[in-house]
């Protein structure tokens, strides 16, 4: 492998976890209704498991409101006892034809709770880009131990590898930083 494709595949690796925090952040509840807090949840229908944007109609009606019209009547029930059974604390409310989840107001102290999870999250991502960055450190090791590089070509590529780190972090920091004040906002 050349200098390149190590820190391509760097790259690769901290867009991966750039899109998993994307992805944790969408699912964290800050008061408004979004159909992400739901559609994946498992529910246990026709003797299978499948998510709930698999077996009915998830829209968000008012903007602390979530409704599921199920394909099937039939399985209210179980869209019921799979949201109440998330730990995600929702109270659905089964009126014949849709589940309702109307989403409490946020407490002061419940979004400090979020922007502790988001800080922690996004930390976590650090991490992964860390890690990320090891592993090409060790592909350079690697590439001058059998004289494919020289001290200061790896002494360059490590140059160019901190950039695309610095990068990263920066983008995670953007992220967390949205998603804190998106917590906050009353």
């Amino acid at each position: 492998m050349s200098v390149d494709s190590h820190i391509s595949e760097f790259k690769n690796e901290a867009q991966k976890a750039l899109d998993h925090l994307k992805g944790e952040f969408s699912k964290l509840q800050t008061g408004r209704a979004s159909s992400i807090l739901v559609e994946d949840l498992p529910v246990d229908v026709y003797g299978s498991s499948q998510p709930v944007k698999a077996v009915g109609q998830i829209t968000i009606p008012e903007s602390r409101t979530i409704s599921i019209k199920p394909w099937d009547k039939s399985t209210l029930a179980a869209i019921e006892a799979a949201i109440k059974n998330s730990g995600m604390s929702l109270n659905p409310i089964n009126n014949g034809e849709t589940i309702l989840i109307n989403l409490p107001q946020l407490t002061e102290e419940r979004r400090r709770e979020l922007v502790k999870l988001v800080h922690k999250l996004a930390e976590e991502t650090k991490v992964t880009v860390r890690l990320a960055r090891q592993k090409a450190q060790k592909g350079f090791k690697q590439m001058e131990d059998n004289d494919e590089l020289t001290k200061d070509d790896v002494t360059g590529a490590e140059k160019r590898l901190q950039a695309a780190v610095d990068e990263a972090n920066k983008s995670v920091e953007e992220a967390a930083k949205k998603k804190e004040e998106e917590v906050m906002k009353v």
